[in-house]
């Protein structure tokens, strides 16, 4: 286990004695102790070095301590550092300025030691738990966003799940409705999986779908568009603001980088390797319509292309 580093402090008064009392009995107490002798310096110290508290005396020459303390608060590299004034001012008008520029604690010359440490410790506690609650709060929103990440991906494949799926094609459909750009869905089904799988083993087919996985989504370049799977061996491709013959492109490099990866299927009865039959569809969303009506579309296609022998890709304009 290391030991935590000590807290850092900066000392911001113009008077050499009240530097050299706090400064000698702070860093008695363990403190690393820094000094300034004008809000410009500290100002630039506070930059620099991100002390853990600041003293800070009013009366200064220059900038005096209440407009230091503001320039402090308005900068968001120093902004959250506690600030506590030691000061000779004693008027209650003075002190209610140092809250509302953002000061944590007011100490009233002259001092006494024992109370500045305690003051020192007490919001440096303070400070301290607030940043563990900061971490853990930014541990905690890093750990929902992966959960909802996982809550909507496909654990086998790696892309999007039918939940997934479902949402993000409702969202583009609105969209496509009030832009009026068009909207592509491509529909991908595994050339006799089936056959597959019960020659190669369970364990075969998951390696496939997931290299089928990755060749559809080298395909998609977009960061709008969405590879998803359908379920069982389907997958399915939203592209928005695509008509048919992007889509179709897409399709075909769907159909190559499969091809690339020459997956051995000897029980095919349209290829020696693994083969997709592809349906694509294209339309412009319109109230009186449905996304349903666009999976429909693309579903018919890849009906026909099954029906036309497979490994091949049937196209389905709705914009004419």
């Amino acid at each position: 286990m290391t030991t935590p580093l000590p807290a850092t402090l900066l000392i911001v008064d113009d008077t050499p004695e009240n530097i050299a009392v706090l400064f000698t009995f702070l860093s008695g107490q363990g403190f690393k102790v820094l000094v300034a002798e004008t809000g410009e310096d500290a100002l630039e110290n506070a930059h620099e070095e991100q002390p853990d508290l600041i003293l800070l005396d009013v009366l200064m020459p220059g900038i005096d301590g209440f407009e230091t303390c503001r320039r402090l608060k308005s900068d968001l590299s120093t902004q959250e550092i506690p600030v506590i004034f030691i000061t000779a001012l004693s008027d209650t008008l003075d002190k209610v300025k140092a809250f509302k520029l953002g000061a944590v604690d007011y100490i009233t010359k002259p001092f006494q030691q024992e109370e500045v440490l305690a003051r020192v410790n007490t919001h440096l506690t303070i400070r301290r738990l607030q940043q563990e609650l900061q971490a853990q709060k930014a541990a905690l929103e890093q750990a929902n966003l992966e959960l909802q990440r996982l809550a909507t991906l496909d654990s086998l494949t790696k892309v999007a799940n039918r939940r997934r799926l479902d949402e993000y094609l409702q969202r583009e459909w609105r969209r496509g409705v009030r832009e009026q750009t068009p909207l592509s869905l491509i529909l991908c089904d595994i050339d006799y999986f089936k056959n597959y799988n019960d020659n190669y083993g369970h364990q075969a087919g998951d390696d496939c779908l997931q290299q089928v996985a990755e060749a559809i989504s080298k395909a998609v370049k977009r960061p709008g568009d969405l590879v998803a799977r359908y379920g069982g061996e389907e997958f399915t491709v939203i592209l928005p603001h695509t008509f048919l013959e992007g889509a179709n492109q897409v399709a075909h490099f769907i159909q190559h980088n499969l091809r690339e990866l020459k997956i051995v299927h000897s029980h095919s009865s349209v290829d020696e390797y693994v083969t997709l039959s592809i349906g694509v569809a294209t339309m412009v969303p319109h109230p009186q319509k449905t996304p349903e009506q666009l999976v429909g579309m693309a579903d018919s296609a890849l009906y026909e292309a099954k029906k036309q022998g497979r490994n091949r890709i049937v196209l389905n304009d709705g914009l004419k």
